[in-house]
């Protein structure tokens, strides 16, 4: 009697706390039912409490069967089956397939970086003193995270990536002078979400701010942050560094890190190519603009806003707005491909900019509240209340 119950204890508790694992963190769940933010968050805060408990409910279970002959053999089978993919794939998805390189990235000089990267392929790039970062897209989809202790020119900036989202956002991985040691847990609403392993508390990549502090709280200060081309990267910062995952020593980590990339890249080339989301758990719709459509935004204080690359073409390549309150420039530079958007503190209205912000009323300073290129439904999203192409 006593086995008997110790059993069906162990295996219910065991199956559902793996199964609410799988579900919160193993993100293909997400492609067949919707999950929601609440719960994917409060196991992100508990994983290790709540596993802890799952694993000796099994091992409870495990026992009673194998010493005390409870439960049918097909029953106990079934179960081990369930909770190897419940636990295991979770798991190794979470915390070996995803591992970032935020501390451990490999930077290569153009002419080397060449030899991966197409010149029409997109580059999200961070600069510091003239010293310049490109991201590829394909090379940041599998770690989401990249840096080096060397810092940008010095400064402790990292670039962090959603496939999802199509969106890279560089950010000092701090809040109010203290360090993050930030991990890559799961997405929701096709962004993705980190977490601080110091608090556990989740982040919101396109937000910054930890689940506790809420939007007035501190929060990761963002730095400036956009798109070109790679031609454009080249023409523009012919010393720039070039970052290429780097790939492990270890054959059967490579190989399994190749498996790992090529399922992404098929999901991720998925979401680009069809018009509802691969993962739909979104909260919010708005038919103002396709679906996939790309998108720059801008978000200061309340106020949010996004362009289209074709609006600001259109628009002769510049456009003199305000957002929050505080005035801004946008321009596209045909030259080195890419979206700028620069704060004009200086009275005056803008009417010729460069990719570098010399301006005829002096240089501006880049924006470090841009997100480029990022999928329209994203952005919407998170800043329901933006402005579309705001004049």
């Amino acid at each position: 009697m006593i086995g008997t119950v110790l059993f069906w204890a162990g295996l219910v508790i065991s199956l559902v706390i793996g199964f609410i694992y799988f579900r919160d963190l193993g993100d293909v769940v997400q492609m067949i039912m919707k999950v929601k933010r609440e719960d994917t968050a409060r196991f992100i805060r508990n994983e290790y409490k709540l596993l802890t408990i799952g694993i000796v409910a099994a091992g409870v279970m495990i026992f009673a069967h194998l010493r005390m002959d409870a439960g049918p053999n097909w029953v106990f089978g079934v179960s081990i089956a369930l909770l190897l993919l419940f636990y295991g794939f979770t798991y190794v998805w979470v915390h070996f397939a995803l591992r970032n390189q935020a501390n451990s990235a490999q930077f290569l000089n153009i002419a080397e970086a060449g030899k991966f990267i197409h010149p029409a392929s997109s580059v999200i790039v961070i600069e510091n003193n003239g010293v310049a970062r490109a991201h590829p897209d394909h090379e940041l989809l599998q770690p989401h995270l990249a840096g080096n202790e060397d810092g940008l020119d010095g400064e402790n900036v990292i670039m962090t990536y959603c496939g999802m989202a199509n969106l890279g956002i560089g950010y000092k991985p701090e809040i109010e002078g203290e360090d993050l040691k930030l991990t890559v847990l799961a997405q929701h609403c096709n962004n993705l979400i980190l977490r601080d392993e110091a608090s556990n508390e989740p982040i919101q990549q396109i937000l910054g701010f930890r689940d506790r502090d809420g939007k007035n709280g501190p929060a990761m200060t963002p730095w400036p942050t956009f798109r070109m081309t790679f031609e454009g990267f080249k023409k523009a910062y012919p010393d720039g560094q070039v970052f290429v995952k780097k790939p492990s020593g270890n054959p059967l980590v490579r190989l399994f890190d190749f498996v790992t990339g090529t399922v992404l890249s098929v999901g991720i080339e998925q979401q680009h190519r069809i018009d509802k989301p691969l993962m739909d758990n979104m909260t919010h719709s708005d038919d103002r603009l396709p679906t996939k459509t790309y998108v720059w935004g801008i978000n200061i204080g309340d106020d949010a806003v996004c362009y289209t690359k074709e609006f600001i073409i259109e628009s002769g390549n510049l456009i003199n707005t305000s957002v929050g309150g505080r005035p801004i420039v946008v321009a596209w530079s045909p030259i080195y491909q890419s979206v700028g958007v620069f704060y004009n503190d200086t009275g005056t209205s803008i009417t010729e900019i460069d990719f570098f912000g010399k301006s005829n009323a002096g240089n501006l300073p880049r924006c470090e509240m841009l997100k480029s290129g990022l999928f329209w439904h994203v952005w919407v999203e998170f800043f329901p209340q933006t402005d579309v192409n705001r004049a």
